[in-house]
């Protein structure tokens, strides 16, 4: 392949008369070095020609080179790489598509949590949540603004289309994408880098002189409604069954182990949130670190992301109901479905400062549009029995179309929801999505009402069981009070196995209606004293799957009281209620003994009420839960929890933490974070996932990342384990 002019000259090739060069192996040597500089020297200006001819054609939509150029520069990149495979690198645009299938997707942790947004449905909504986040943030009320009980200071604030498509992580180190990650759970996601390379919009190198060790980028990825029109219509003219909306395609593109089927479905991608190293600077003639949210925007734009041209800075909150009420008509002229507007608080250090709920960021909510309704036919009436016995009619209706999904069943919650809307057999009614997720039957037309109609209602008997149903006066519910009903049974088992509770891995629905169909397991502790053989006999399992269930039974023992209470399905002891139960009585005699005796005890504990005490007190005096808690401390276990270390074991428990917040960061020498967390909560103490100033303290161990940089920029105190021990032992 011949060298450009331009390579050759860049390489140190001369223009003039060569000079008479050495003879033998050294010249061809010398000739083959200097072939492979200009061929590397070549490959990076391809590269850097076809990256910025993208970008504009992607991203800016303002081409600035003609297709049949950029063909022709691709082509060559392609031969060079070819020729010299050395020269291939991840940022390569060859790179975007192609490679084999891949076998799978493995787990990965994200670096920084993927949080979801809590949902505002209406301006009331959203000024309560300001209000709250003003609360956060020490602002005092200002009487003189137009809106009740907002803050003397207006806070500047950045509205975003939320757009409906899937959030993706993207990882970059020197500026490179080396990880592409799904959202997941918000803690780990599936990585599929392979498939986002094929994604045109986004950068596979950042437009960055000197770009930081790593930075994170948050966007959602997107197949715009033309292309997915496109898409549908070539499957439909193959024969293949059409995708039922844009999300669930590019969702389901997106875990296609072939990237180039990826790449033949062009999704998109907007940016919209950056996360950087916080001692990053930048260099001459790269865009600095932002402090706002609308500058997260511009910086990401100009490091080469596409970012949603349709976001606005507001500087107070009529303007954000301004934004919001402008976007509701004009987004269906859009091309791509949006369902509201994410607000963002516009100051990152007051983002950082307002910090985060358990599952969402204070600092921003997404103002939903009213969903959308749909009238269907009624066909049948079901009645489903819960864990706790509860009866709950569910409606089952001819499919329609709704907010992105296609729908056929809507919970109708209890006998008085059913007696308002009047249902009768046949009725047409109206569904909608509640927050645009839980399809909800809004009203009956009852003008169409079939003349031969009969009106429904809740049984006198289950449908499980037949034993009578019972509602408490004062309760909405109706309930099957047989403890023996297989639908209890099956709830309860599910509920002691889930991922909040026992956690047990493989031991799902299909499983657990098999087992109590062949009456294998009537109880819980039944499930301990299955035997791998006869689990390996059962149809679809196998002796290797049987062998595993059998670990994970016998390893959930070791789970910690606060899971194994949870577990238990205790009528309103929740997650977070059991923590609290757990922290104030480690052991199941412990609380047994208060329940039954001092409801005062627990009633005393924080965000615990006569409600939960009530509900202990009946289970724990119930002779059949007794033994239970006897067979299941036989079968091994504690029901009780463990000391976290011989050090601590000792240690008495006291609330001297109280009012200090703790961040956690880096491998501390002996204990886990959870137990680190553990010991700060016993003591009264709260343990953030951020820093900010109103952080007592952070505990660094090795490898501690931004957290400790933040802590030291801030000022807060920061402690070793010797001297989170030390602190802890002081009273």
């Amino acid at each position: 392949m011949n060298v450009p002019e331009s390579a050759a000259t860049s390489a140190g090739f001369s223009q003039q008369t060569p000079v008479a060069q050495p003879a033998g192996a050294a010249a061809r040597a010398s000739a083959a070095e200097q072939a492979s500089t200009a061929a590397r020297n070549r490959a990076a200006e391809l590269r850097r020609l076809l990256h910025r001819a993208a970008h504009a054609y992607y991203v800016l939509d303002a081409p600035v080179m003609e297709d049949a150029v950029y063909d022709r520069l691709y082509r060559e990149l392609l031969e060079l790489e070819s020729a010299h495979p050395e020269l291939l690198s991840p940022d390569s645009p060859s790179q975007r598509v192609g490679g084999s299938p891949a076998a799978g997707f493995s787990s990965v942790r994200h670096r920084i949590g993927l949080l979801s947004l809590d949902n505002a449905f209406s301006e009331a909504e959203l000024e309560a949540w300001y209000g709250r986040l003003l609360k956060v943030l020490d602002r005092a009320p200002a009487p003189e603004l137009a809106l009740p009980g907002l803050a003397a200071v207006a806070l500047p604030m950045v509205c975003e289309l939320k757009i409906d498509g899937n959030a993706l992580a993207l990882s970059y180190e020197q500026g490179v994408l080396v990880r592409a990650a799904t959202r997941g759970d918000g803690e780990q996601g599936e990585e599929i880098t392979a498939n986002v390379r094929t994604i045109a919009s986004v950068p596979l190198r950042l437009n960055l002189s000197d770009p930081p060790a790593w930075l994170e980028v948050r966007g959602e990825a997107l197949i715009p409604d033309r292309t997915f029109a496109a898409i549908n219509a070539d499957r439909q003219a193959r024969g293949e069954a059409l995708f039922a909306n844009p999300r669930n395609a590019c969702a389901g593109t997106l875990r296609q182990l072939d990237p180039r089927v990826v790449a033949a479905r062009r999704l998109d991608f907007f940016a919209y949130t950056l996360h950087l190293p916080q001692e990053w600077e930048a260099s001459d003639g790269d865009p600095s670190a932002p402090s706002s949210q609308w500058q997260c925007l511009q910086w990401l734009a100009a490091v080469g992301f596409r970012v949603n041209p349709n976001a606005s800075l507001c500087p107070d909150l009529a303007a954000v109901e301004t934004f919001f009420q402008d976007w509701q008509e004009r987004r269906l002229g859009l091309d791509y479905a949006t369902d509201g507007v994410v607000v963002k608080l516009n100051d990152l250090r007051l983002q950082a400062d307002a910090g985060f709920t358990q599952k969402a960021p204070r600092w921003a909510i997404a103002l939903k549009y009213a969903a959308e309704e749909a009238p269907s036919r009624l066909l049948r009436l079901v009645m489903q029995v819960g864990r706790t016995g509860v009866v709950t009619p569910v409606a089952e209706f001819e499919p329609v179309p709704l907010a992105g999904t296609t729908v056929s069943r809507a919970t109708l919650h209890n006998a008085d929801r059913l007696a308002e809307l009047d249902l009768h057999s046949g009725d047409t009614i109206v569904v909608r999505k509640a927050g645009e997720i839980i399809p909800e039957v809004v009203r009956v037309l009852t003008e169409l009402r079939p003349a031969t109609a009969e009106r429904l209602q809740l049984p006198s008997s289950c449908p499980e069981c037949d034993s009578a149903l019972v509602r408490e006066e004062g309760e909405a519910a109706t309930r099957c009070v047989n403890s023996s009903c297989p639908a209890i049974l099956r709830g309860s088992l599910r509920h002691w196995v889930s991922k909040g509770a026992l956690d047990v891995d493989g031991l799902g629905s299909k499983l657990i209606e098999l087992l109590v169909d062949q009456g294998l397991v009537r109880r819980i502790p039944d499930l301990y004293r299955l035997d791998g053989a006869l689990l390996a006999s059962l149809d679809r399992l196998g002796e290797r799957s049987a062998t595993n269930l059998i670990a994970a039974l016998l390893g959930s023992r070791s789970q910690p009281w606060h899971r194994q209470l949870y577990g238990l399905g205790i009528h309103h002891v929740g997650e977070v209620s059991a923590k609290a139960l757990a922290k104030a009585f480690p052991s199941a005699s412990q609380l047994a003994s208060a329940a039954t005796k001092a409801p005062e005890q627990i009633t005393a504990i924080h965000g615990i009420g006569a409600e939960i005490a009530q509900s202990l007190q009946q289970w724990f005096s119930t002779t059949a839960n007794q033994e239970l808690l006897s067979e299941l401390h036989q079968l091994g276990f504690a029901l009780a929890s463990e000391p976290l270390d011989p050090a601590a074991a000792s240690e008495p428990v006291a609330d001297h933490l109280a009012g200090q917040t703790f961040v956690l960061t880096g491998t501390l020498p002996s204990l886990s974070r959870s137990q680190a967390q553990a010991l700060i909560e016993a003591a009264g103490g709260k343990v953030s996932g951020s820093v900010s100033k109103k952080t007592s303290y952070v505990v660094a161990g090795e490898e501690a990342g931004s957290k400790l940089s933040k802590a030291e920029s801030l000022g807060v105190a920061v402690l070793d384990e010797a001297g989170l021990r030390q602190l802890l032992a002081a009273d």
